[in-house]
């Protein structure tokens, strides 16, 4: 009898990858799952002796390994989640952007270091229980989105390129949630009705600026809110407490609502305007990655999500020098943010995607 093909299995102690892990070893797989342990209680500024919800995910994931017969360990990459993670985020918020920290995980953690404890023992592939597909067209592999588009998490992965995207498998890309929570059931799964995890995990609260300063030698000081015009309309927090589009909290009385239109960290200054300020026909992209691993040499026709649940919108890449594109779109979008990705797609293909770059207002 052949020797089965190892794959190691990414789990959080949720259903999702449980139920990813469930369904290699039912397609014969010898499976072995693991845990990442990121960071302590102080890194999210929990108290020490605070039950830290990723020590109960451990637990979650290791009752379900022990229930399938597979071996669980727990690989301890807190410096590298710090390096590559967090720092990257408490950085880009002192730089007036708005990260999505989950993309940055993805591409050095799951991605990255994974791929390299999946050699060390074996492992075809890395599996996680991501809503995407991955597959092969014309000797290609290329990234595809998820068929239940409620759960579809294709815009955080545009970073993988072909040789990931060969080594990678997602089960549950051709499920719904709800059949995965129903396998997951009738398996006797204790996370089966497990909620599905909605802040940034070093973020449990929400409170953003909390662990911005407790990662920040020094904090940006208060500055001037101005209008488009420049004119002061009053005093802001810091810039790491606003996020283009942002109205409430602004502390500001006007006989319009106001909206964040800019973060200026060159003058510490935060702009305001009317809603439709907002608006914007065109966007430039940096940090690209092209899931094919050939970026476009002429104008190319897509869809374009700037948000993680924002709609795909009609656009024109324009390729520009040293690696950028330009988005040209149809119709103007409301609050494109610095920091947060556009993603590229061609029906339900991912073409790849980068990052936006800060607003010339």
């Amino acid at each position: 009898m052949p020797e089965k093909e190892k794959v190691l299995i990414a789990m959080s102690g949720g259903v999702d990858s449980s139920v990813a892990a469930l369904l290699m070893l039912e397609q014969g797989f010898d499976c072995i799952g693991c845990t990442m342990k990121l960071f302590d209680n102080e890194d999210a500024c929990l108290p020490r002796e605070h039950s830290c919800c990723s020590l109960e995910d451990v637990d979650d994931a290791r009752s379900v390994c022990r229930r399938l017969g597979i071996p669980h360990y727990v690989f301890n990459y807190k410096d590298s989640f710090h390096d590559a993670v967090i720092r990257p985020f408490v950085e880009s918020y002192q730089r007036g952007q708005t990260p999505n920290p989950c993309i940055d995980c993805n591409r050095c953690l799951k991605f990255g270091k994974l791929y390299e404890r999946a050699a060390l023992l074996g492992c075809r592939y890395v599996v996680t229980g991501h809503y995407a597909r991955i597959e092969e067209e014309d000797g290609r592999f290329v990234l595809k989105k998820a068929v239940d588009e409620t759960k579809d998490q294709s815009y955080v992965l545009y970073d993988l390129g072909p040789e990931q995207l060969k080594k990678t498998r997602f089960p549950l890309g051709s499920l719904r949630k709800e059949e995965v929570r129903r396998i997951a059931e009738a398996h006797g799964f204790i996370n089966a009705s497990k909620p599905d995890s909605q802040d940034i995990c070093f973020v449990p609260d929400g409170d953003y600026a909390a662990v911005i300063a407790a990662h920040s030698d020094t904090l940006p000081p208060p500055g001037d809110f101005v209008d488009t015009d420049g004119r002061v309309l009053g005093r802001h927090r810091g810039i790491i407490h606003y996020t283009i589009g942002q109205r409430r909290g602004l502390g500001i009385a006007a006989a319009q609502p106001l909206y964040v239109c800019a973060i200026r960290p060159e003058d510490n200054a935060v702009v305001l305007g009317p809603k439709e300020a907002l608006f914007s026909d065109t966007a430039r992209v940096c940090a690209l990655n092209w899931c094919s691993g050939e970026a476009p040499t002429e104008p190319l026709r897509c869809r374009v999500r700037i948000r993680y649940r924002h709609p795909e919108q009609p656009a024109t890449l324009i390729p520009l020098p040293e690696g950028r594109v330009r988005i040209a779109f149809d119709e103007p979008q409301r609050a494109i943010t610095p920091g947060q990705a556009a993603v590229f797609y061609q029906e339900d293909r991912v073409l790849g995607g980068g990052r936006l770059e800060i607003s010339s207002i």
